[in-house]
């Protein structure tokens, strides 16, 4: 099963840009469907972005035009982070699951990474 390890994350004004990398060990994550989400203090885990493995991507409303979620050849993925708010602020994390597409459940995936803190002031 691929391992995932997040980094990027860290304490941005609002309006300023974060990228986000999920590095991937094992299996090439080109394999996988991968999606990025957020979970903010006392709020449910919610769906960032989502990407199938032939491409197609999925983007939260509030994410279009701000974020962009995309992957290399060499195993990472990233999640571009524009015009940050501070309703922004949550741990973020990185996924990968089997499935075929652009899952927006956190049931579509079956391995996580640790999380990454992204904190955006005002």
């Amino acid at each position: 099963q691929v391992h995932l390890v997040e980094s990027g994350g860290g304490l941005v004004q609002a309006g300023g840009s974060l990228r986000l990398s999920c590095a991937a060990y094992g299996p090439s994550l080109s394999s996988y469907g991968m999606g990025w989400f957020r979970q903010a203090p006392g709020k449910e885990r919610e769906c960032v972005a989502a990407i199938s493995r032939s491409g197609s991507a999925y983007y939260a409303d509030f994410a279009k035009g701000r974020f962009t979620m995309s992957r290399d050849d060499e195993n990472t993925g990233y999640l571009q982070m524009n015009l940050l708010r501070p309703e922004d602020t949550a741990v973020y994390y990185c996924a990968a699951g089997a499935t075929t597409y652009a899952g927006r459940s956190q049931y579509d995936y079956n391995a996580w990474g640790q999380g990454t803190q992204v904190t955006v002031s005002s």
